[in-house]
């Protein structure tokens, strides 16, 4: 699938199979996150992949709109160290990691990071040293429901050139 497949076709989704997903995949969807852009190219963002289930019940505990990543094949959380630049950052890694997954076949949901109530569990949850920031958990596995993305808003209301 080309990039602009893969934009088009990514969207949530929030029910999923067990169908594990093989490391390899993994390691590649991964990358893609590595690859994002950076600013300064500080390069701050740490991946957790969690496919252990009981780890994954955890997580979608603490997961206030989460619930479903118990039922994913696993769950990436992006980290990044603290500093000016850690939303953008993770956010851009994220990004691509939803696109990497979506051109692999794959399913995924952005269950945002950056509140308190994560904040506070889910580094708990997964051993994280101080000093990190939670940007995003992303649940990625294999769905056997619509993945027809929803409609977008015709480009012509949303773009403007020059102004307004």
């Amino acid at each position: 699938m080309d990039l602009f497949e893969a934009i088009e076709r990514r969207h949530s989704v929030r029910q999923y199979t067990p169908q594990p997903i093989d490391r390899a995949t993994i390691e590649k969807i991964i990358a893609a996150g590595l690859h994002a852009p950076s600013a300064c190219n500080f390069q701050p963002c740490e991946f957790i992949v969690v496919t252990e289930p009981a780890q994954r019940k955890r997580i979608a505990e603490v997961a206030e709109y989460g619930q479903f990543i118990a039922t994913a094949g696993l769950c990436i959380a992006v980290f990044c160290k603290a500093g000016k630049w850690n939303l953008e950052d993770g956010s851009a890694a994220t990004q691509n990691i939803l696109l990497a997954a979506t051109a692999l076949g794959l399913a995924s949901c952005w269950v945002g990071g950056d509140n308190p109530h994560c904040q506070q569990g889910i580094p708990h949850v997964l051993s994280v040293p101080a000093g990190y920031k939670l940007v995003s958990l992303i649940a990625i596995g294999h769905t056997n429901t619509d993945t027809t993305s929803p409609p977008r808003r015709p480009l012509s209301e949303v773009l403007h050139w020059e102004k307004w």
